[in-house]
């Protein structure tokens, strides 16, 4: 029998081993996720060597304080949206000193926020010379748009690794 954590970890191995093989970091800036992004991270043997840490920020004044998110771009853009996203990962980056850093934030449901449906959902990818985020939209109750949010933002980043060896193909 497979063990489920195994096959959900399997792709955070691959990350880390990319990032590994660049003497790359990573660090997390969450906040739909709540943390189990960097659980999920985490849940990978000798995770310590890449994954310097994150911040999770549910409350949109702590992605200002923590992340240094500007007011204005949350009065403007709001909290679900690329622009919040991006600002997240470069205020993770900022606080860790990590080479790369991943962000998350948008709507996990049951209600909509900001306007937007659950399963609307930005991912922030920060890093050497490249500031991005890519928009999802998820479907299912709650704990799988969390979940599926987590793997997806994992792919996103471990795509753009792959990208670097040739040309790089940004996401924004």
């Amino acid at each position: 029998m497979v063990d489920e954590m195994d096959v959900a970890a399997a792709p955070a191995a691959g990350l880390h081993a990319l990032l590994r093989a660049r003497g790359a970091t990573l660090a997390t800036a969450e906040s739909l996720t709540g943390g189990l992004l960097a659980g999920l991270l985490t849940d990978v043997p000798g995770a310590s060597a890449t994954y310097v840490g994150g911040v999770v920020s549910y409350a949109t004044e702590l992605k200002q304080c923590l992340l240094a998110v500007p007011a204005d771009l949350v009065a403007e853009h709001g909290v679900v949206s690329a622009q919040c996203a991006e600002a997240m990962a470069t205020g993770a980056l900022a606080a860790t000193g990590a080479t790369w850093a991943l962000s998350t934030t948008g709507v996990a449901g049951p209600d909509r926020q900001e306007n937007h449906p659950p399963g609307t959902v930005f991912v922030g990818v920060a890093g050497p010379d490249l500031v991005t985020s890519v928009r999802l939209a998820l479907h299912g109750q709650r704990a799988q748009v969390r979940h599926d949010t987590c793997t997806r933002a994992v792919s996103v980043l471990t795509g753009i690794l792959e990208g670097c060896a040739g040309e790089e193909d940004h996401l924004g």
